[in-house]
């Protein structure tokens, strides 16, 4: 508990007071923001606002992880970083180098997109393939790897993709794994358009993984006290809630200039490491599909593109929204930018509260 403190006040402090710093490089490079001719009029103010802020995000939780890591090992209460860990930290690392592509494209062709879709979903999976591969072996004493094949809700189902083989279950699960990952990155990157959005709605749900990665320590199937009916087989839960918590600090330091009007964008750097992130966490805590509920907001707005472009293409033109993601539709509607972005942050907060809530009564009804 006192490394998650530690590792959570060091990723605060790293990204509060690296920010800025970056903020300066940016402008003294001239990386600015090129803003899409179809949004919202009053986002044409951005235009040269810095991006790649999520290189400030990525740097802190790394440091904050690693030097706390380290302090923990000089003071002899921890062996060092898990392979849980170091695998959440590379799929989060990975999908940030993607990302950074695509913004470093946006600057120096000074346009408004990046990276093609087919080289940005190739990149994308051959991070999520590495991950997915690397996650199934590294076992631990009681021969428990950090994912596992089988498809899980709060924890593993009976429903094991390896079912057909060891070959073939290893393939499904890669399958399985990459679109978790594609989905969640995605997911974020269409929710980073207003300012602090995905930023504070990110936090909510690192927080939710923090108590989650606690709770399984406290209730894991390798403490002999703890009944088998109700403990959790997450390898490293602990290292995962020490992650989630220096990712939380990271986010609410960066948010503190992020939040409107924003002196930096996180762009697709932070957007898909982000995204990898929870992904990461989803498949390490085995609670695969509790994501559809802990991440709703970014499931939520990634559906009304969904809906938007199908429906555009069947109708032959109409639209269902003003314009997605789901967060432009209203401010086209007349919501100020704040307003948005506040009452999106309560939805993440239900949809978060409700995952808990699962949680935590899926536990009582088997205890």
């Amino acid at each position: 508990m006192i490394a998650l403190l530690i590792g959570s006040a060091m990723g605060l402090v790293l990204a509060l007071v690296g920010t800025p710093l970056f903020i300066r490089l940016l402008v003294n490079r001239g990386y600015g923001q090129f803003i899409r001719d179809d949004g919202p009029t009053a986002h044409h103010t951005k235009r040269g606002t810095p991006t790649m802020g999520g290189a400030v995000i990525v740097g802190s939780v790394l440091i904050a992880y690693f030097v706390t890591h380290l302090l923990m090992v000089w003071a002899e209460v921890s062996t060092g970083p898990s392979a849980s860990g170091l695998l959440l930290l590379l799929l989060m690392v990975g999908m940030g180098i993607v990302g950074f592509f695509d913004d470093y494209i946006k600057i120096s062709k000074q346009r408004s997109l990046g990276l093609s879709a087919p080289a940005k979903i190739a990149g994308q999976t051959l991070v999520g393939i590495i991950f997915a591969v690397l996650a199934l072996g590294f076992p631990n004493e009681n021969g428990r790897t950090p994912a596992s094949t089988a498809i899980s809700f709060i924890r593993d189902t009976s429903i094991d993709l390896a079912f057909a083989g060891t070959i073939v279950g290893a393939v499904l699960f890669v399958i399985w794994s990459n679109l978790i990952i594609t989905a969640a990155s995605n997911g974020v990157n269409l929710t980073d358009g207003l300012d602090g959005l995905a930023a504070g709605a990110s936090v909510l749900v690192f927080g939710a993984y923090m108590l989650m990665g606690i709770w399984q320590s406290n209730q894991s199937c390798a403490l002999d006290e703890v009944s088998r009916s109700v403990c959790y087989a997450v390898r490293d839960p602990l290292d995962l809630a020490l992650i989630a918590g220096t990712m939380c600090g990271a986010l609410v330091g960066f948010l503190w200039w992020n939040t409107s009007p924003a002196k930096i964008f996180m762009g697709d750097t932070g957007s898909l490491a982000i995204g990898g992130a929870i992904a990461g966490f989803a498949i390490l805590s085995r609670t695969q599909l509790l994501l559809v509920i802990l991440a709703g907001l970014f499931v939520m707005i990634t559906l009304s593109v969904i809906i938007q472009v199908g429906y555009f293409k069947l109708s032959g033109g109409k639209r269902v929204f003003k314009m997605a993601p789901l967060q432009h539709h209203f401010e086209l509607k007349g919501w100020q930018e704040v307003t948005v972005v506040v009452r999106f942050w309560i939805l993440a907060g239900l949809f978060v509260a409700a995952a808990l809530g699962i949680f935590y009564a899926e536990w009582v009804v088997l205890l």
